[in-house]
């Protein structure tokens, strides 16, 4: 009975379910806006310029005209697209390198080569990383994914270097180690998925400073053009409305706040969920104030 409660609490975790509701809503509000928006997001009506709340525009309108609630909608799949592409490029590149950082035992250099390189890459954020790609080919949503995907592998290959780290020592990888496996085979069959946990979770962390850096660089104009309806360029936009219309500015905001609040909080209740010894710690606690 003790263990279905323990099991029942962790699958309930607060953390998760609220993480999960936030991004749900994220996710649905992108996939309603490719098959539906109230009007397209980039209509100008001057007469409907600085609106209120109506049955017409259900948030009003902009400082154009356009419905703000057609952008939100629109927006939300701008900020997942970067989202995804940038995470999965940083995943791409730094789960590799991750691992051949914890692979290459014998050869000392080339953890300590891929080491230093992931240092180097922390001294470059995706903001001077989208200035410098925006220099040379222009600011735009791929500018935006390169730049942000490039300064999140870091995080991805520490993370899994560590892990790796740790699941080399486990007594099936040395056994797999004595039966004469290869070092690229027990990578693949053994540390890899191991250590898939620990990827989920920076994904899902990762995700929400992608949505931060996304806002940011839409803001400063080095991220969605002006026809692409962004987050970030909604509040760039209308900065100068705040006394006239701040819920121009509010509204985006809002949404960016609560779209980084929901990929924290499930990143934050998947760690504690994929994390044995978390887990452990956890089922240890229940059981002892129970007694």
């Amino acid at each position: 009975m003790t263990a279905a409660i323990t099991r029942l609490r962790r699958r309930a975790n607060p953390s998760v379910v609220v993480g999960g509701l936030l991004v749900l809503a994220v996710v649905l509000a992108a996939l309603v806006s490719f098959v539906w928006t109230p009007y397209p997001p980039t209509l100008v009506t001057p007469e409907d310029r600085l609106a209120g709340f109506s049955a017409d525009h259900l948030l009003g309108g902009d400082r154009l005209g356009r419905d703000v609630f057609s952008q939100l909608l629109v927006g939300a799949r701008t900020t997942l697209l970067v989202g995804i592409l940038s995470v999965g490029l940083a995943a791409l590149v730094g789960v590799p390198l991750g691992l051949l950082a914890a692979m290459s035992r014998r050869q000392p250099w080339l953890d300590g080569l891929v080491m230093r390189a992931s240092d180097l890459l922390l001294a470059f954020p995706a903001l001077l990383l989208a200035i410098m790609l925006a220099a040379v080919y222009g600011g735009s949503v791929v500018t935006a994914m390169v730049a942000i995907g490039i300064a999140t592998v870091p995080a991805f290959a520490r993370v899994v270097r560590s892990g790796a780290l740790v699941v080399l020592e486990s007594d099936y990888v040395l056994a797999a180690r004595a039966a004469g496996r290869r070092p690229f085979a027990i990578a693949l069959r053994h540390v890899l998925p191991n250590v898939m946990n620990l990827v989920i979770v920076q994904a899902s962390v990762s995700f929400a400073i992608a949505i931060l850096a996304e806002a940011a660089l839409s803001y400063l104009g080095l991220g969605a053009p002006p026809d692409t309806p962004s987050w970030g360029r909604m509040l760039q936009e209308h900065q100068s409305y705040l006394d006239q219309a701040p819920r121009l500015v509010v509204i985006p905001g809002l949404a960016i706040a609560l779209a980084v609040l929901g990929f924290n909080l499930l990143g934050d209740g998947l760690r504690d969920l994929l994390d044995p010894r978390l887990a452990k710690h956890v089922a240890g606690s229940d059981s002892g104030g129970q007694r």
